[in-house]
């Protein structure tokens, strides 16, 4: 393996730009900020290329990479089960629907033990009957192939989960760190561990990405948002590790919410960065504490709503930074004529709570159907502008005029702006805000008259279930599909119902409780692959998916082959063709000696 290149410092700080962006995303208050988060990616893959950062580094930056690829490549891991990932040998093999027939293909087959080991090794880490001695084989190094599935993507018992901890390679903990089956009480174990890795692996939260994760124990986040620098041997600092945590989902709002009155004074000084969203009593209090680094962290986040340091801090030409303060901050007047004069940034304008009265009447008037529309969104809007723009020629502009009658508030607003102009697909399982609309208002809005206004009370995870119940048969399937995404009581039906209509969220909706396992002969010959995946692992057929077995799909034969429906001898006969070994090797119905038997040939020693 060729050296590791220099680790070069690189003095460039993107985030201290984006300061009222990253709060504004840690709030779930805005989407406008997704190109510039893109732009950040971008910049920082530019930064490692021409600085030769080691790659984990530069992935770790990037809060939106996939950080066990590393590990992954340099162990020559195998795809999860489940996964779209080729078998060796393409798709020759023709399978007759008999069972029989099935047996006899399989035995024309041969292939040599070392080179299936690979797909046996996975495919038993991937086995939901595995007892603990088999698991605990697999954490041996001949089994590296197999750590990713074994400690990334499926649960594990308790004496395995210790192991997992305590093992001296850094590629095991960094996968359990990742795993979305653990609790998050076990991945916190995880915060002192000496590689740093890991533990930006454990801030980053589990794989797939999602809104909707469990929020780390409160002592864990504590250690891992005021975590010092101190060892420059560490590939990530203890900065970028916090980054990764802020974008995880794995900090609660109400954990936030304490922060302000925390006894920790690197928490409080923290919560000086959602000024924004802070009382007037928690500003003054926050100004006022005993702590001198609290104060001065409350001076700078008081200048958000100082309109003399927004204009003193605007730069001039066209740039994110500039964009972002004329988003958040307040406005001083002589900035907002000037744009106006100019025709510049009125989109921002529109849009910042802070801009005056008089300038946002102008905005309501202009020409841009965009702008009146963010005028129209506004808490604050005069209701003899509401009703002029009620009846404004753009249909997008009187859409929103009309969504909401005069009495509004910001957080209306926000939970709005998360929906209306996207597909349920696109929005997926939401997360909670920092300042949530009032729990009454998300019920008005399930019985509207407005379908945006519906698909909005679908994604409210608190609806009572007479609610549920009458949005699950919502005649707009964008509002069935974000309940069965957001809400824990959502109909089994729709749960499937959005699983075949919206390949992006697969992954989440495979990880719910509620999408039905059983009950899916009539999908096994889905034109969609992932549907007749699922339905191949049904184990409630009538008859075993051995049809399936020959199915042009990897993921679509691994499912047949790992259903317990199969006949034992057939099992052992997929063992032995590489199209559906691994598949085979997962099998709930293989015993426990046999799995035993497969680790041996591996060359896997005992314990």
């Amino acid at each position: 393996m060729p050296p590791a290149p220099e680790r070069r410092k690189i003095t460039c700080s993107f985030a201290g730009t984006c300061r009222p962006a990253r709060a504004a995303d840690l709030c779930r208050e805005s989407a406008r900020f997704e190109p510039l988060r893109a732009c950040a990616d971008g910049i920082l893959g530019c930064i490692a290329y021409f600085t030769a950062l080691p790659a984990e580094a530069a992935g770790k930056a990037r809060r939106g990479a996939h950080r066990h690829t590393a590990d992954r490549a340099t162990s020559h891991g195998t795809p999860a089960p489940g996964r779209r990932h080729a078998y060796p040998g393409g798709n020759d093999l023709k399978i007759d629907n008999t069972v029989d027939a099935a047996i006899d293909r399989c035995h024309d087959v041969p292939m040599s033990s070392p080179d299936l080991a690979e797909p046996w090794l996975c495919g038993v880490a991937a086995n939901p009957a595995a007892p603990s001695g088999v698991l605990l084989r697999l954490l041996a190094t001949q089994a590296r192939a197999a750590w990713t599935i074994l400690c990334e993507e499926r649960d594990l018992p308790a004496d395995v989960v210790e192991a997992v901890l305590a093992h001296p390679e850094r590629a095991v903990r960094r996968s359990f760190a990742r795993n979305r089956h653990a609790a998050a009480g076990q991945r916190g174990r995880l915060v002192d561990d000496p590689d740093a890795l890991v533990r930006a692996d454990l801030a980053s939260g589990p794989r797939p990405r999602s809104e909707r994760v469990e929020e780390l124990p409160d002592a864990v986040l504590e250690a891992l948002l005021t975590a010092d620098d101190n060892d420059p041997s560490q590939l990530l600092t203890a900065k970028e590790i916090k980054q990764e945590l802020e974008f995880s989902g794995q900090i609660s709002q109400a954990f936030r919410r304490r922060m302000p009155d925390h006894p920790n004074p690197a928490l409080r000084a923290q919560a000086a960065g959602l000024w924004l969203w802070l009382t007037p009593g928690q500003r003054d209090a926050l100004l006022t504490d005993p702590d001198p680094a609290v104060r001065e962290a409350a001076q700078r986040g008081s200048r958000v709503l100082d309109p003399a340091a927004m204009e003193a801090e605007l730069p001039e030409r066209d740039c994110h930074h500039r964009a972002l303060l004329l988003v958040n901050y307040a406005v001083s007047r002589e900035v907002a004529q000037r744009c106006l004069a100019e025709r510049r940034d009125l989109w921002p304008l529109a849009h910042n709570p802070h801009t005056p009265a008089d300038v946002v009447a102008r905005l309501g008037r202009d020409p841009d159907p965009e702008v009146r529309e963010r005028v129209a969104s506004r808490a604050d809007l005069d209701p003899a502008l509401l009703a002029e723009l009620a009846q404004d020629l753009d249909a997008t502009v009187r859409t929103r005029a009309r969504l909401q009658p005069t009495r509004r508030t910001w957080p209306q607003r926000s939970a709005i702006d998360r929906i209306i102009g996207h597909t349920a697909q696109s929005i997926g399982p939401v997360g909670e805000m920092f300042l949530e609309p009032d729990p009454g208002w998300y019920q008005a809005c399930a019985v509207s008259a407005h379908s945006v206004l519906r698909r909005v009370a679908a994604t409210c995870a608190h609806l009572p279930e007479e609610l549920v119940h009458r949005l699950a048969e919502d005649p707009d399937a964008g509002v069935r599909h974000l309940l069965a995404f957001n809400h824990p009581l959502a109909p089994p039906a729709i749960v499937l119902e959005a699983f075949i209509a919206t390949p992006g969220q697969r992954r989440y909706l495979l990880r719910l409780p509620r999408l039905p396992r059983t009950g899916l002969h009539h999908l096994l010959d889905h034109d969609d692959a992932d549907v007749r995946a699922l339905a191949a692992a049904d184990t409630t057929l009538p008859q075993p998916p051995v049809h399936l077995l020959a199915d042009p799909e990897p993921h679509v034969r691994r499912a047949a082959a790992a259903n317990p429906l199969l006949p034992l001898d057939l099992i052992s006969s997929l063992l032995d063709n590489p199209e559906v070994a691994e598949g085979a090797a997962a099998n709930p119905r293989l015993p426990t000696e046999h799995l035993h038997e497969l680790l041996n040939l591996c060359g896997l020693p005992q314990l």
